[in-house]
């Protein structure tokens, strides 16, 4: 039997997009308890991300604000990270983590401007 449907996936640009939101939760939430519960804005990002991958997949309406509150939270998150770490540069493999935050950072508006388009979609 097929993913497509065992899943029931209508649209496969929106599990795309659920996959990227779960991915950046998982990841978050990793750093979060390897610091000790330090770095509290990464957990919240990171809980948000999961709900939103969730209701993504489902196609949940209230999915749409979520994206909304993760693209402010992730680019305010990103870009002073990225503006920070280039200004600093104190670890070997910055070049690296920068082109993980602008791929983060990029995603984080093609899914917003997608899942925004398609929000009629929704239920």
């Amino acid at each position: 039997m097929k993913l497509k449907l065992k899943l029931k996936v209508e649209n496969p640009i929106m599990l795309l997009f659920s996959i990227f939101y779960a991915i950046v939760g998982i990841i978050f939430l990793s750093i979060f308890v390897t610091y000790n519960l330090q770095l509290l804005h990464l957990g919240i990002i990171g809980v948000l991300s999961l709900i939103t991958a969730y209701n993504v997949f489902k196609m949940k309406k209230w999915a749409v604000w979520l994206a909304f509150v993760l693209f402010f939270l992730g680019t305010t998150f990103g870009a002073i990270t990225l503006y920070n770490s280039i200004i600093l540069q104190t670890f070997q493999g910055a070049l690296l983590f920068h082109i993980a935050l602008i791929a983060y950072l990029i995603l984080t508006v093609v899914a917003l401007i997608y899942v925004a388009a398609k929000r009629t979609n929704f239920e």
